[in-house]
């Protein structure tokens, strides 16, 4: 660029090229959080979880269980109810591998006051990474106290933790040290066929599973 007098006008060129930084800078952010976004939140470090689908993983039966659930959600807590014996006869017998996604809905979450969905749901991942032989037993006694109101406190967690053979989950408990792991887990819950996504949600050999009330039925004939 020059002026009138052939002299380059050098206020300009420097404008122009801040303006080419200043692009370059606004689209690598850009880029950074869309792969940020993309990127698959930390899991612990345990055996007893699946690397890649984030879930834990409870026996090590040829057929594939996957359960997406919230603890605060009293649907979840009566399918645990009707299908929770046949379940843990599965796991137990060799029969099936169950892997639990622990979610927090967005409006149950709130509706305790106190993030128990979310807080839970942590807790549980807590207790997988200190010792993934608790946390099946932890899964079952939390589920049997039918959490409700403002649901448990993190020593009470902490304390059902332990009892279940997970001493060390303490901090981790009262860090909501999981929670973008539990977030991750609330958005990948499978749409069911008539759209919409919801707890419980069950998947047996990567067919989802509408519930019927029946576990011999949505379970039990669906295994190879």
């Amino acid at each position: 660029m020059a002026t009138a007098s052939g002299k380059k006008n050098w206020f300009a060129i420097w404008i122009s090229v801040a303006v080419i930084v200043v692009l370059a800078l606004v689209i690598g952010l850009v880029v950074w959080m869309n792969n940020s976004a993309s990127a698959p939140a930390a899991r612990p470090g345990s055996a007893g979880i699946d690397q890649e689908s984030g879930a834990i993983v409870v026996g090590g039966g040829a057929d594939e269980i996957d359960l997406y659930f919230d603890f605060y959600c009293s649907h979840c807590q009566n399918f645990e109810d009707v299908y929770g014996d046949t379940i843990s006869n599965l796991v137990t017998s060799e029969a099936a591998t169950l892997n639990l996604h622990p979610v927090a809905l967005s409006g149950l979450n709130a509706a305790s006051g106190t993030d128990f969905s979310k807080r839970a749901s942590n807790a549980l991942y807590c207790v997988a990474d200190d010792e993934p032989e608790a946390a099946f037993p932890f899964y079952v006694e939390l589920f049997a106290l039918k959490p409700s109101g403002a649901g448990l406190t993190d020593e009470q967690l902490t304390e059902l933790a332990t009892d279940a053979g997970a001493s060390g989950a303490a901090d981790c408990i009262a860090d909501r040290t999981w929670d973008d792991l539990v977030a991750e887990q609330t958005t990948s819950i499978p749409e069911s066929p008539s759209g919409g996504a919801g707890t419980p949600t069950l998947v047996v050999n990567g067919e989802y599973v509408t519930v019927t009330g029946d576990p011999q039925a949505d379970l039990v004939a669906r295994l190879g």
